[in-house]
């Protein structure tokens, strides 16, 4: 039997090794110490300063953008609508709203288009980015010098910015953006292709956006075929487009044009025989015309409803472009010479055809011709101009324009009405009381022809539908109309006695208007016993200064009481011309007279007939 093996021996109790002494610390410098507390206390600062810095950069990078408008959807803006106007013959007279001609590249426009915006917009468009420092700095110091903004710093990509996507308010939020915007131009587009936007989206005026609108607009002409003299005038629209207009301003247009040379020429674009030649130009270069923006008023107020919304319109209309410059500046002279010394300050032209009731030329005013149209919504006293119609009325009675009538002293109800001139003519022809204005003849006719009513009812049938009087100053004029109204009642009286309706569209868009057309109210012969009556007073009567001696004329003044209206309204050349002058708040005018001024702006209208 194997012996068991023997126990483990127990190991001996060694003494154990004591463990190593920690390292001795070295002692930190005071210094030293003070230096890692100040590091450690900016680093926490600096972190939280960080912290809220970037929250605050972020807010405010929210604030200036979180209206900015998307540059990849905004460069396909829709444009407003476009309201163009013909005139009988189909040519284009105006058009309002936007304008948008063809796109054209700059490769495919005369070089000097380009270089004409490039050297007075951005001369150093080629050699900055989408900002130029230097450009700022040079304004800056213009600025101050001058104490004025004189100068802007803006880069052509800066201006497409601001053209495609911003507006032109001059706040911190609109220049931040403008800054965002002009750096995602750069980064998505060539220089080349910024320069295409400009030329093709950049504003200049009359609502036309681009050159090739502007070119086709101002001059009749594509992009593509426009002079250098055109292209200078084009290149200093960006800077004031409605100041700086060519056809409304061309003195300042050409004025503008010569700076635009005089930078291309400092840039090397040009030669100075090249600037010389060009300059020769401006002054042909545009035409100035009627802007008719009272007619396109008066469309906009009547044709409104019928004008398809949203889509361009085509309107073709009655108007003739040449006569209402004339009718415009007839009026507009008038009151400038002698309105101060007369105290008349407004006015309203009507011209229309007395056969068929088209309005020619039609304005509402003087001053702003986006305002109140005087020709159309103004309802004024019209003196003696009512009085054909109640010589009307006395024939329709029976009486005949030889037939004596009494001027004298007359005793109505308490009413003393007597004439202008203090003295009385006894018994007259109807003729010679109409030539000479003559206010008892007046009555006693409106007495004959059946009273007021009677009056009132047969102008109703001419077309004047406002309240008058039901009484005798019926004939004195003291019922207020309208200047279109009444050129439309007295067309009547040279078309055989027919009504007409004024009007001024014939087609929309190619499609025919249905306007009313003429309808027989008064016998032939009345009529014309009528205007026959109305010839005497131009010939010999209170509205000589309307006679023209290779025009047939005739018409009626009037004039209201304190001298508050003053109107001449008849017949040339085969057009109806109604004039009225006073004031807005109706306050009297110094003495004017239906025979002096108003008469004196019928000649003139009348004169320019023969040339319409």
């Amino acid at each position: 039997m194997a012996r068991p093996s023997p126990p483990p021996a127990k190991p001996s109790r060694a003494k154990r090794a004591a463990p190593p002494p920690p390292p001795a610390r070295v002692p930190v410098p005071v210094r030293a110490r003070q230096h890692l507390r100040v590091a450690a206390f900016l680093m926490r600062h600096f972190t939280i300063i960080a912290i809220w810095g970037t929250a605050a950069l972020g807010l405010a990078g929210l604030w200036f953008t979180w209206d900015m408008p998307n540059p990849a959807t905004a460069v396909t803006t829709a444009r407003r609508p476009a309201i163009m106007l013909l005139d009988p013959a189909g040519h284009l007279v105006a058009r309002f709203g936007d304008a948008s001609g063809r796109v054209v590249l700059p490769a495919e426009l005369p070089p000097y288009v380009p270089a004409a915006f490039i050297a007075i917009e951005d001369r150093r468009f080629y050699a900055h980015g989408p900002f130029d420092l230097q450009g700022v700095l040079r304004a800056g110091v213009s600025d101050l010098f001058h104490r004025r903004i004189v100068q802007g710093g803006s880069t052509l990509t800066q201006q497409v910015a601001k053209t495609l996507f911003l507006t032109d308010k001059r706040t911190m939020r609109r220049k931040v953006q403008e800054a965002v915007l002009s750096l995602w131009l750069a980064k998505h587009y060539s220089q080349a292709d910024i320069l295409g936007i400009y030329l093709n989206r950049v504003y200049l005026g009359e609502g036309a956006y681009g050159v090739d609108a502007a070119a086709r607009l101002y001059f009749g002409v594509p992009a593509s075929q426009l002079t250098l003299a055109q292209a200078a005038i084009l290149a200093g629209l960006p800077k004031a487009p409605s100041n700086l207009n060519p056809l409304a301003n061309p003195q300042a247009a050409a004025a503008r044009a010569t700076q635009v040379l005089d930078a291309m020429v400092a840039t090397q674009a040009i030669t100075l025989d090249q600037e010389n030649a060009a300059e020769a130009q401006l002054a042909n270069a545009a035409s100035p015309s009627s802007r008719t923006s009272w007619f396109a008023l008066w469309l906009m107020q009547s044709q409104g409803a019928a004008i398809p919304e949203g889509e361009d319109v085509t309107l073709k209309t009655t108007l003739n472009a040449g006569l209402q410059t004339v009718a415009e500046a007839a009026l507009d002279n008038t009151i400038a010479l002698q309105g101060p010394a007369m105290n008349v300050s407004q006015g309203a032209v009507v011209v229309l055809d007395a056969h068929t009731g088209a309005v020619r030329a039609l304005v509402g005013g003087v001053g702003d011709r986006e305002g109140y149209n005087r020709a159309v919504l103004a309802r004024r006293q019209t003196g003696s101009a009512i009085k054909p119609i109640v010589w009307l009325a006395g024939l329709r009675a029976g009486m005949s324009p030889s037939d004596t009538v009494f001027d004298g002293p007359l005793y109505l109800h308490g009413y003393h009405p007597h004439d202008y001139e203090a003295s009385y003519r006894g018994n007259v022809s109807m003729t010679e009381a109409l030539a000479d204005s003559m206010n008892t003849a007046a009555i006693r006719i409106l007495l004959r022809a059946g009273g007021a009513r009677r009056v009132i009812a047969l102008a109703r049938e001419l077309g004047l539908n406002d309240n008058f009087p039901d009484d005798a100053t019926m004939a004195l004029g003291s019922g207020a109309v309208g200047v279109l109204q009444l050129a439309g009642a007295y067309a009547t009286f040279f078309n055989g006695g027919n009504r007409v309706t004024p009007y001024g569209v014939s087609a929309i868009n190619g499609v025919p208007v249905a306007n009313p057309g003429p309808v027989p109210v008064v016998s032939a012969s009345q009529a014309q016993a009528v205007a026959g009556m109305m010839r005497a007073v131009v010939t010999g009567g209170t509205g000589t200064a309307a006679f023209i001696p290779t025009v047939f004329t005739a018409g009626k003044t009037g004039t209201t009481q304190d001298y508050r209206d003053a109107w001449f309204a008849g017949y040339a050349g085969g057009d109806i011309i109604a004039v009225w002058l006073g004031n807005d708040d109706n306050s009297p005018t110094n003495k004017v007279l239906g025979g002096t001024l108003p008469a004196q702006i019928f000649k003139t209208i009348a004169t320019g007939l023969g040339g319409s």
